[in-house]
């Protein structure tokens, strides 16, 4: 019988909502605070968790995308997959693509990134989503340009609380031995 071989840790790319470490990926190593040169944070349709525009990732010549470089095993990798909806035949509402970033240090790293697959039209983000981004951003300490200019972002109050729950979430929480 041919031996096993462990699929390899991957590095992600962590943005906007997703560098919150108390939800999302608790188990994974950060390894750094990163830019990625000429993107941005922006927001399109709806998110039913934020009451808000989802967020994205998109071109912009001259500007950075600032995040946190984390280290996932293979396995949490497929459970961000999930919690994303990004599947590997495209239907979901996200997808995975490598992208290089710069970490503080100067260092390269090839990462995977989530975008939204469908852009749609544009939408603000809740006051609370908005909240949370700027306080991951507050404390992985983001550049302080960088935290101004969310801080200027224009935003809308959430018509219920957010983030909200879904079944993704108990999915995972109850059958996903994670804690991803």
């Amino acid at each position: 019988m041919a031996p096993r071989h462990k699929k390899p840790d991957m590095l992600y790319f962590a943005y906007g909502a997703n560098m919150n470490t108390e939800r999302n990926c608790r188990k994974a190593k950060i390894l750094t605070v990163a830019r990625l040169p000429d993107h941005k944070l922006s927001f399109y349709e709806h998110s039913d968790i934020w009451d808000g525009g989802a967020e994205t990732l998109i071109s912009a010549a001259g500007e950075d995308l600032w995040g946190i470089v984390y280290q996932l095993a293979a396995t949490d990798s497929d459970v961000l997959d999930i919690r994303q909806d990004a599947k590997q035949d495209g239907t979901g509402a996200y997808f995975h693509t490598p992208e290089d970033v710069i970490g503080e240090d100067g260092k390269i790293y090839s990462v995977l990134v989530y975008k939204k697959a469908m852009l749609g039209n544009a939408e603000q983000p809740s006051e609370e989503q908005m909240a949370d981004i700027i306080a991951s951003a507050e404390k992985h300490a983001l550049p302080m340009v960088y935290i101004e200019g969310l801080k200027k972002i224009t935003t809308k109050k959430a018509r219920y609380p957010v983030p909200m729950k879904g079944s993704v979430e108990e999915f995972l929480k109850n059958f996903v031995p994670c804690d991803c």
